[in-house]
């Protein structure tokens, strides 16, 4: 009996060390499983680090660049309210021009744009005409406007074009080629006269072929790109005046020309060599 007890306290001291050397061997395998891991997680932080580090830099170097373009802007370009922004040398242009504009129109601009309209106005105007009163621009944010009495253009009631308008059409057309980027619609005004002749079935008529008649003088004769020109009528709906008079009406007898030029040509319009 007490045999088999010495040999029962042997097998269980001997059965006790293995499984110690297994847990132990275990755990130093987890171990080392886990060194293996942190060396690589730290191999990998650093690679971040380092990229992180090379995107600051960059991110740096565009803000640095960023704010450089801003402090030249702030110096050298005006934002004309929501519209464009004008450098300083179009501003000297413009204050050279507005010098020859008359003061009871400079002193109703309010704003910069209305200081601008008024420039590219008076500039275009003298451009495309000495002639004050048949001739008129305006401006609407960046669309310029032209009215051209039908007295520069046609005969009465006619569409064919006359030989006077060959000056100013001539110039026009240097303005339209200047920005080949421009569209330009030409559109037919008439008075509320009804007219009805052989050729000519209305006002409507008259309106559109009038339009045509100069878009092909502009394309075939002064060598504009019919791409840049539209060809509208619009008939006596569109008066600029109540047609009770013989001047009135004659007022609303006109040509416009609706010059729609990209904001960054808009400008050109006061650079005396672009026209």
């Amino acid at each position: 009996m007490r045999k088999l007890s010495v040999v029962g306290v042997l097998s269980l001291a001997l059965l006790t060390s293995c499984v110690s050397k297994k847990k132990y061997v275990a755990l130093e395998d987890s171990l080392s499983q886990t060194q293996s891991r942190l060396t690589k997680t730290q191999v990998e932080k650093e690679e971040l680090e380092a990229k992180f580090a090379k995107i600051e830099a960059r991110v740096e170097e565009y803000n640095s660049k960023i704010n450089s373009l801003k402090e030249m802007n702030d110096s050298q370009f005006t934002s004309v309210d929501d519209v464009a922004v004008m450098s300083n040398n179009t501003k000297a242009k413009m204050r050279k021009t507005l010098q020859n504009v008359d003061p009871a129109k400079l002193a109703g601009a309010k704003t910069l744009q209305d200081s601008m309209n008024l420039a590219v106005s008076y500039k275009l105007k003298q451009s495309i005409s000495d002639d004050s009163e048949d001739v008129d621009v305006s401006i609407d944010k960046t669309v310029v406007m032209i009215n051209i009495s039908d007295e520069l253009l046609f005969n009465t009631a006619s569409y064919r074009v006359s030989s006077k308008a060959e000056n100013i059409l001539k110039k026009l057309a240097e303005v339209i080629k200047s920005e080949p980027s421009m569209e330009v619609m030409v559109e037919g005004h008439t008075d509320s006269r009804t007219i009805n002749t052989p050729v000519i079935a209305d006002n409507w008529d008259l309106s559109v072929k009038r339009a045509t008649s100069i878009v092909r003088e502009l394309q075939h004769k002064y060598g504009v790109d019919p791409k840049q020109l539209i060809a509208a009528g619009r008939s006596s709906y569109l008066p600029l005046v109540e047609n009770d008079t013989k001047e009135n009406m004659a007022k609303n007898r006109r040509t416009r020309i609706v010059i729609l030029p990209n904001l960054d040509k808009f400008f050109a319009l006061l650079d005396t060599e672009s026209l």
